[in-house]
C-alpha cells in the first residue's frame, strides 16, 4: 500500500514538473508596421466590398449579423447589447447606457463629467461616466470595415474584439484605441493583440503596434478595417494595410466591441472642459469569404 502510494506521489511529481517546464505559447514573430504616410489611397466605388479590396478579389459576402449604417431613431436591439456584463469600464468611468444613443445617422458614445450612482463609488468609480456596446453574435475570420471619428478628448475611442465561449481562452484584437486629445497621442494610430490565458499558458502577453497618422484623428471620420484571417491579421487605414501580424492565438469567435474609456495611465484623464465629448460611427461592415 505505501509502495503504491510513494508511486503516485513520484507519477504526479513527475507530471507536474514536466507542465512547469512547458515552453509558453508561440509568440508572432512575423509583424510588418508601416512608417510615414498611407500613399495613394483606394478610390471609393461601391459598399457592397471593403474599401482595400473594391473589385472584391477576396471573394467577401456580406455578412449581416455585424453591420449597421445607424440609419433607424434608435439601436437596432437584434444586433447589439449596450453595456458589457463582464466589465463595468475602466475606473474612475463608468459605462452609463445613457451615453450610447444613434442620431443623424450614426452611432455615438459620449464620455461625460458626472456624479455617479453611490454603490458604484463604492467600487471605486467616480465623477465620470462612459460608454460601452458590443455585438450579440459572435465572429472570427472576416473583414470589419468602420467609419469613424474619434472623440475629441483624453477619453479613448476603440474598436476591439474579445470574451470566447469556449473555457480556458480568453483572447483580444484591438483595432485602436486612439486618445483623440490625449498629450502626444493626437496622432497616434494604436493597434494590439493580446492573449490572457490557453489551456497552455495563464501569462497575459500582447503584440501592440502605432502607426503615426499625418493628421490629427480627431478631426475627421476616416475608414478604419481589420483583415482577421487563419494565417494573417491585418489593419488598414483608409484602405491602405499599416500592419501585418501573423495568427498564431486568434482563431475563436469574439464579440465586436466599441467603447470608449478612462485611461489614467496611459492617455492620462481628460480636461473637464472637454467633455461631454463623442465618439461616433457611420458604420460597421462585416464580411466573410464566400
Amino acid at each position: 500500500m505505501r509502495t503504491t502510494t510513494l508511486a503516485m506521489a513520484v507519477f504526479f511529481f513527475l507530471a507536474a514538473t514536466v507542465q512547469s517546464d512547458d515552453p509558453p505559447d508561440t509568440r508572432p514573430t512575423k509583424i510588418w508596421n508601416r512608417t510615414g504616410p498611407l500613399g495613394e489611397t483606394p478610390k471609393h466605388v461601391t459598399d457592397a466590398y471593403p474599401l482595400s479590396d473594391q473589385k472584391n478579389k477576396g471573394g467577401w459576402g456580406k455578412f449581416e449579423p455585424m453591420s449597421d449604417e445607424f440609419q433607424g431613431d434608435g439601436l437596432d436591439d437584434t444586433k447589439w447589447t449596450v453595456g458589457m456584463y463582464w466589465w463595468k469600464g475602466r475606473k474612475p468611468a463608468l459605462f452609463s447606457e445613457k451615453n450610447v444613443t444613434v442620431s443623424d445617422g450614426k452611432l455615438h458614445l459620449t464620455m461625460r463629467k458626472e456624479k455617479v450612482p453611490e454603490q458604484f463609488e463604492k467600487l471605486g468609480y467616480k465623477n465620470y461616466t462612459s460608454a460601452a456596446l458590443h455585438t450579440r453574435v459572435r465572429s472570427s475570420y472576416g473583414y470589419y470595415e468602420v467609419k469613424a471619428k474619434p472623440m475629441n478628448s483624453a477619453g479613448s475611442s476603440s474598436f476591439w474584439f474579445q470574451v470566447e465561449e469556449t473555457p480556458g481562452w480568453l483572447t483580444e484584437i484591438d483595432v485602436f484605441e486612439i486618445g483623440g486629445k490625449a498629450k502626444g497621442f493626437e496622432h497616434k494610430y494604436n493597434m494590439c493583440l493580446h492573449v490572457f490565458r490557453t489551456p497552455k499558458e495563464k501569462k497575459h502577453w500582447s503584440v501592440g503596434g502605432v502607426w503615426v497618422a499625418p493628421w490629427r484623428l480627431a478631426d475627421d471620420y476616416h475608414i478604419y478595417g481589420l483583415e482577421w484571417n487563419k494565417g494573417e491579421i491585418r489593419y488598414y487605414v483608409d484602405g491602405v494595410v499599416v500592419r501585418k501580424v501573423e495568427n498564431t492565438h486568434w482563431h475563436q469567435p469574439l464579440y465586436l466591441i466599441f467603447d470608449s474609456e478612462t485611461m489614467p495611465k496611459w492617455f492620462g484623464m481628460p480636461d473637464d472642459e472637454d467633455l461631454p465629448s463623442t465618439f461616433s460611427v457611420e458604420y460597421v461592415r462585416a464580411w466573410k469569404k464566400k
